[in-house]
């Protein structure tokens, strides 16, 4: 229900003032409308780092807003192991701390610079050149900058970025592959993991501690692991570490299975042993997740759009996500007490899936620059460029 709030707030007027948005998004925060906030800076985040940053570089530095993440969900995971023996108030400081980061966030925010695309979106274009030399560190930015004018005039044409993106045949593409990754990203089972882990730990017996010792533990993988990504999006590309996370995903998801139904059916407890090997398989998935479909679910959507759609298609896809959230946070342990060790089954077949998808439906977008994405990708993908052929024979027409 937040989506139109965050797509009108991002398409208005102050949508790409870095400094107004994200400051109000740290008040919320602040405050603890942290919902109200996720539509805004958390979400804006991603298409802001795209924007600024060069082609080259643009993956790498877009993980490092989910390797963050990473480690704001260890220090939580940390907070909460050590605070769970202080009685009766522990829950007051690991509840309360959440406002600190709010601060730290806040305070960023003073030095936010506009994006150059923000500025000659708005008509000031020396500004804007002025932006992209100090961004880019050089003074031959005349390519890029003619690009960018070039897409900026494309988009104001553009009266209604969501009727747009719905109607023209040409933004089905994006608006399918942003929106299917996040569904898939869901789907991999990586909250039921890290938001459950307590409760997978407490089932195999290892105690209230011990379990939240284990969240800690994932936690760590999840954050160190994503540097993996940082360093590797741009050299390996997207697909090649969607594709090979998701083979190393499906072989932890169906070895836990395994171990969970032979012991579970026979005994209904799970031997030490195995219940360690369950913590490592675990802990594999979690690598795999961290250095592919965790930050490159963001990072992709965050890509592919043409800038006359992108805040739409890029909250359209992410309001997909959160409802996704919500239906597994509702639906997981209805489903961990019906299915028990099903469970990690029905998370493998979804693997296949999204691994089908990269493989052969996904288009590599490493090294490319967003306002060149049509022509060079989409274009000449072997099916997608099926919904650009109308849009061709408009422009040999004209």
């Amino acid at each position: 229900m937040y989506w139109p709030y965050g797509h009108w707030l991002f398409s208005g007027s102050d949508c790409r003032h870095g400094l107004t948005f994200l400051l109000k998004d740290s008040m919320h925060r602040s405050f603890g409308y942290h919902t109200r906030s996720e539509p805004r800076g958390g979400l804006a985040v991603p298409l802001f780092i795209s924007e600024i940053a060069p082609a080259k570089y643009r993956g790498g530095l877009n993980v490092c807003f989910q390797m963050l993440i990473t480690i704001g969900i260890l220090i939580a995971n940390v907070v909460n192991y050590f605070t769970s023996n202080i009685h009766p108030y522990g829950w007051r400081i690991s509840l309360g701390g959440a406002g600190f980061p709010a601060i730290f966030l806040g305070l960023g925010s003073l030095l936010i610079v506009e994006t150059p695309t923000s500025l000659i979106e708005r008509g000031k274009r020396e500004e804007g050149l002025r932006a992209l030399k100090t961004t880019r560190g050089v003074d031959d930015v005349e390519k890029e900058y003619d690009e960018i004018v070039r897409a900026t005039e494309i988009a104001k044409k553009v009266k209604h970025p969501f009727r747009n993106l719905i109607m023209k045949r040409s933004s089905w593409p994006q608006l399918f592959c942003g929106t299917i990754l996040q569904v898939f990203q869901q789907f991999t089972g990586i909250n039921v993991i890290m938001f459950y882990a307590p409760v997978l730990f407490q089932t195999m017996g290892l105690g209230g501690d011990a379990s939240l010792l284990s969240a800690v533990i994932t936690g760590s993988i999840n954050a160190v692991s994503t540097l993996v990504a940082v360093f590797g999006v741009d050299k390996f590309g997207r697909r090649k570490l969607l594709i090979q996370a998701a083979v190393q995903m499906l072989i932890s998801q169906v070895f836990v299975g395994v171990i969970l139904a032979r012991h579970l059916k026979i005994t209904n407890a799970i031997p030490m042993p195995f219940a360690y090997l369950t913590v490592f398989l675990i802990c594999v998935f979690v690598m795999g997740f961290a250095w592919s479909w965790g930050p490159l679910g963001w990072l992709i959507p965050s890509e592919i759009f043409p800038l006359e759609t992108r805040p739409a298609g890029f909250f359209f896809a992410v309001s997909t996500n959160m409802i996704c959230t919500f239906i597994i946070a509702q639906a997981f342990l209805t489903m961990l007490c019906q299915m028990r060790s099903g469970i990690f089954f029905f998370f493998a077949v979804w693997i296949v899936v999204m691994g089908s998808f990269a493989v052969f439906l996904l288009p590599e977008t490493k090294g490319v620059p967003i306002d060149e994405m049509n022509d060079r990708v989409w274009k000449k993908h072997w099916f997608w460029r099926r919904f650009f052929r109308n849009e061709d024979e408009e422009q040999a027409k004209c």
